[in-house]
């Protein structure tokens, strides 16, 4: 294993962290976010393997760092760069938009939604009800639609929805 840790460690280190450093930019300037956000968290998440390994293996030269103090600064600055991001997280722009609308309209009755899809409140009901949803009335909401027939609300607000092209 410690062969393992110092072959592999510091070589996994940088393979992963520059996947993660191009997805990080790609997600930073928007370029194709749902291509690189899945991306980016799983790969950012298996870089902690080799970061340990790469520790255990720079242990001493670390705690060398440590006793000259010259590990401090580096993290001090680490520290004060990132408390400002976590302060503020969730304030101001509070996430995608999508997510926000999705979450709106299940919540939404079937009768505020039906102008928004273009469709009766009553055909609605009737199109859920012969997909085997347990809608009862126009006044339902996806998320009673959902509680009521066992599955998760975003389900019934897709089975709302006309095909691609059109109805």
């Amino acid at each position: 294993m410690k062969h393992f840790m110092h072959r592999y460690g510091t070589p996994l280190t940088a393979g992963l962290f520059m996947v993660s450093a191009v997805s990080g930019v790609a997600l930073f300037f928007h370029w194709s976010s749902a291509t690189f956000h899945r991306m980016h968290e799983w790969l950012s998440m298996l870089l902690l393997a080799p970061f340990v390994l790469h520790m255990v293996k720079n242990w001493k030269p670390l705690l060398a760092y440590a006793k000259r103090r010259t590990l401090l600064i580096p993290l001090l600055l680490s520290a004060v760069v990132a408390v400002p991001f976590a302060l503020t997280a969730g304030k101001g722009r509070a996430g995608n938009p999508a997510f926000q609308a999705v979450a709106l309209m299940t919540r939404a009755t079937l009768e505020e939604l039906a102008p928004i899809i273009g469709t009766a409140p009553e055909e609605l009901l009737r199109q859920l009800q012969a997909r085997g949803y347990r809608a009862r009335s126009t006044h339902d909401t996806p998320v009673d639609i959902a509680r009521a027939s066992a599955v998760p609300s975003n389900e019934v607000l897709f089975a709302l929805m006309p095909p691609p092209g059109g109805k």
